[in-house]
């Protein structure tokens, strides 16, 4: 055999072993309180082969970094801002500062525009009921006047409560759109439609399993199940094929049944909760990826789904009203390091992803519960405080810190907010109940991390720790 003959043969075995990235991208969320340069977000994707990213928002500083990359982009209008977007003026605005002015030879390649983020959810209260159409036909509207219509198109990612199945026959083939908000959703899918944009869905099996303690803990996976659900002829063994073909069955009910499909999100976090662990994360991803490299699809539709991991990093101000889990959905840690074996080709390599390059953190040193603290009155109130500004999620029921004695728990609180604020060393103080260490502090599972030092604290934190220093000069803490 010739050795060009070799190269091209190895050289296609090798694009075959990538083909599973294709069409997978990640959530790049940026609610951490120090962040990771964009530049070291994007060389980061880049170093993993991901060329799809989903945005909250339209960040400048995160679209310089995307700039020339090549990586296609999602970009996000928030729910605060869907009422202004009913303003068509407002809307080429938006359209003219964050698409038309990245859109040239070298700049950013933007696919799609994200009008809101899941804003039917139940738990909002019809919130943005009446203002998410209008804003998403005033974008799409903008973009097709600008002339981008053709190539960039506008959606809604939207959660999967948007539909269900009677509790007196639970199967996909019977999914329907929720009966108060189906006029919208109705207009809302034939004008997507219309413009040939797809449908963004938010797929969570993990949500499953945290709402329901009875819910099967195997169906959440795609290990196959001791008694599949059996619609029809189809035997549904997991509840992502099944929640996928659920909205599949409601598109048909108003009849877009072919309709194009993004899951906008789908993942597993790592801490906060009992069932959010690296080895369930390990198991699903495991499970997932090489479904998505196979371009099986579901029973309902068979192929390519673009799927966006959720999420990129770890987000530590991120709200945990949902969960303390919302802050580790991360398939890396907060600051860019990988968190357990993943193959993104879906071939199932033992391998790590590359992590974040050239990353600097703060010195080595640690705020702890001093061993000698005498007067323990306040010791309850100043935990408090630190975990109100700080993230104490990993200490909760069933999570990474959980097996901490009091006194790891104070330390734990005092040492996050101690990074938090950028290891001031007036920080460190909690009324006599804490000193400096530079002994590492951890304990097994339970990391007393220390802060990366490529960014500064956020502004909220550090117009607090000004704060908390006039409450003390006050004596009033």
């Amino acid at each position: 055999m010739s050795r060009s003959i070799l190269v091209i043969i190895i050289g296609w075995w090798f694009s075959l072993l990538l083909m599973g990235i294709e069409g997978l991208g990640v959530n790049w969320g940026t609610m951490a309180n120090h962040k990771l340069p964009p530049k070291t977000v994007v060389q980061l994707l880049k170093d993993n082969g991901i060329n799809k990213v989903k945005l909250f928002d339209a960040d400048q500083s995160t679209m310089n970094a995307l700039a020339g990359s090549g990586i296609e982009v999602m970009i996000a209008i928030p729910n605060n801002q869907l009422s202004a977007m009913n303003s068509y003026a407002r809307a080429k605005d938006f359209v003219r500062r964050n698409v038309s002015r990245y859109n040239f030879d070298g700049g950013v390649t933007i696919k799609y525009v994200a009008v809101g983020n899941e804003p039917f959810l139940k738990s909002y209260n019809n919130s943005f009921l009446n203002t998410t159409f209008p804003a998403l036909a005033n974008i799409q509207n903008a973009l097709n006047e600008a002339g981008l219509g053709d190539s960039i198109k506008a959606t809604v990612p939207l959660n999967a409560d948007v539909y269900g199945s009677p509790e007196t026959n639970p199967v996909p083939s019977t999914g329907r759109f929720r009966p108060d908000i189906l006029p919208q959703m109705t207009q809302i899918v034939q004008f997507l439609a219309k413009n040939k944009a797809p449908f963004t869905i938010n797929i969570y099996p993990f949500l499953s399993l945290y709402a329901n303690e009875h819910f099967p803990v195997d169906y959440a996976f795609f290990d196959g199940v001791a008694t599949p659900i059996l619609d029809n002829t189809i035997q549904y063994t997991n509840v992502f094929d099944a929640n996928f073909d659920t909205l599949v069955s409601s598109l048909k009910a108003v009849g877009l049944g072919d309709m194009e499909i993004i899951v906008g999100e789908v993942g597993w976090p790592t801490d906060g909760d009992r069932n959010a662990n690296t080895n369930y994360a390990l198991s699903f991803y495991r499970g997932l990826l090489p479904r998505l490299a196979s371009n099986k699809g579901t029973p309902l539709r068979p192929g390519y789904i673009e799927v966006y991991l959720f999420g990129l990093l770890d987000e530590d101000i991120k709200s945990i009203a949902p969960g303390n889990f919302e802050r580790h959905w991360g398939i890396f840690k907060y600051d860019g390091q990988p968190k357990f074996p993943m193959d993104l080709s879906g071939q199932l390599q033992d391998k790590y992803l590359v992590g974040a390059r050239d990353v600097t953190y703060l010195l080595k040193k640690w705020c702890m519960m001093r061993p000698d603290a005498k007067d323990l009155s306040k010791l309850g109130d100043n935990i408090n405080f630190a975990c109100t500004f700080a993230d104490c999620t990993p200490l909760g029921y069933g999570s990474s810190c959980s097996t901490l004695d009091a006194n790891g728990n104070a330390s734990y609180a005092f040492n996050m907010y101690f990074q938090a604020v950028g290891q001031k060393d007036t920080a460190c103080g909690f009324q006599g109940l804490a000193m400096l260490t530079d002994t590492n502090i951890s304990q097994g599972n339970c990391n007393f991390m220390i802060q990366i030092a490529t960014a500064s604290p956020s502004t909220r934190l550090t117009l607090l720790f000004g704060l908390t220093l006039l409450l003390l000069s006050l004596s009033l803490l």
